[in-house]
């Protein structure tokens, strides 16, 4: 089930994250929003404070002082705030199915991934963190779904050893995403060149998993081959939330769904020459006219022949070779000029 490459248009996932803000008819109306706004997908986290840490109080588990969103936060406090709870999975994965959408999430742990087949998830996500967490990745692997590994803050041995290991546990639909693991993420440290180079290397298709702020990263990265547009969203910025500060709103999602498909298809080809879309326009290139009525024996000057639109005459470049010359024939303003005129 291969859903993504360069052939089709870049595949949009909304990532509720923790955006459901303790709400879950805040999260199932984020899937109806996604949805609305033309989304592919929409993408949860499965996971408790309690698979992904513990509950100490010492600075190895607190997020360094200063940090834009979350400083000081005990890793353990920031899980319990931001996950969603297991049971809300599948009225969110009912909803995104009536509603026409693929849900997924990002497993953290092997009880994760036993919900997630229960639910029959179509596909997994590795997220940046976890890349170096080969087990994990063996373990979605084997499921024989569709997998998508987040590469932020990996090394190229990292990125090609999750691929490896992911290979090895039988998976056969891989995809990988540029990504760049900070929240959020300033556009300079983004790099989208090396979406080309990931390409190359893995022989994979390659999308993104972006954190900066808006749509303008998204879109430029369709340029270079991004066939995977994953952004966090939310209902409004304004509402608070873990990740809402570089979070989409439903009108921005939106407009990068259809922003990015309209930078896919401009891609084209690598032809050079006029296209079927300017036909009408070569019609309207200059040439040289007759521009006022002239009689035989005229002589041609600037007031009777100038380089107008539309074509059908000569060569615009020709005007020096026939100023001064006679006029053979009569000539009707609008006609246009010929070697058999003059």
């Amino acid at each position: 089930m291969t859903q993504f490459g360069p052939e089709k248009r870049p595949y949009i996932v909304a990532e509720m994250s923790g955006n459901h803000n303790g709400s879950l008819d805040r999260a199932l109306a984020l899937v109806d929003a996604a949805a609305d706004a033309g989304a592919d997908a929409i993408k949860i986290q499965t996971y408790t404070a309690d698979t992904m840490t513990v509950d100490v109080k010492h600075p190895r588990f607190q997020i360094s002082k200063g940090h834009e969103l979350w400083s000081e936060a005990y890793l353990y406090d920031l899980y319990e705030r931001a996950h969603t709870p297991w049971d809300w999975h599948q009225p969110i994965f009912e909803r995104a199915r009536e509603r026409g959408i693929t849900p997924f999430s990002s497993p953290f742990d092997r009880t994760a991934v036993e919900l997630l087949e229960k639910l029959d998830a179509a596909l997994y996500k590795i997220a940046s963190s976890e890349i170096t967490d080969l087990p994990l990745i063996r373990l979605a692997a084997s499921t024989g779904k569709p997998i998508i590994i987040s590469t932020g803050m990996a090394s190229v041995k990292e990125i090609a050893a999750a691929v490896e290991a992911a290979e090895g546990a039988g998976a056969t639909d891989i995809t990988v995403l540029s990504c760049t693991a900070s929240y959020p993420a300033p556009p300079e440290f983004t790099n989208l060149r090396r979406i080309p180079v990931l390409a190359q290397m893995l022989e994979r298709p390659i999308g993104l998993s972006d954190h900066t702020h808006g749509i303008g990263v998204p879109i430029a990265s369709v340029a270079f081959g991004a066939c995977l547009i994953e952004k966090h969203f939310t209902m409004d910025r304004a509402d608070g939330g873990v990740d809402s500060a570089f979070s989409l709103d439903p009108a921005e999602l939106k407009a990068m769904r259809i922003e990015t498909e309209r930078a896919w298809q401009a891609l084209g080809t690598t032809h050079i020459g006029p296209t079927e879309a300017e036909k009408e326009g070569l019609r309207f290139r200059r040439s040289l006219y007759v521009v006022a009525d002239v009689k035989a024996g005229d002589k041609v000057t600037p007031e009777n022949v100038r380089s107008i639109r539309p074509t059908g005459g000569l060569e615009p470049d020709a005007i020096g070779l026939v100023m001064g010359r006679t006029f053979t024939a009569d000539a009707a303003k609008g006609t246009p000029l010929s070697w058999e005129l003059i």
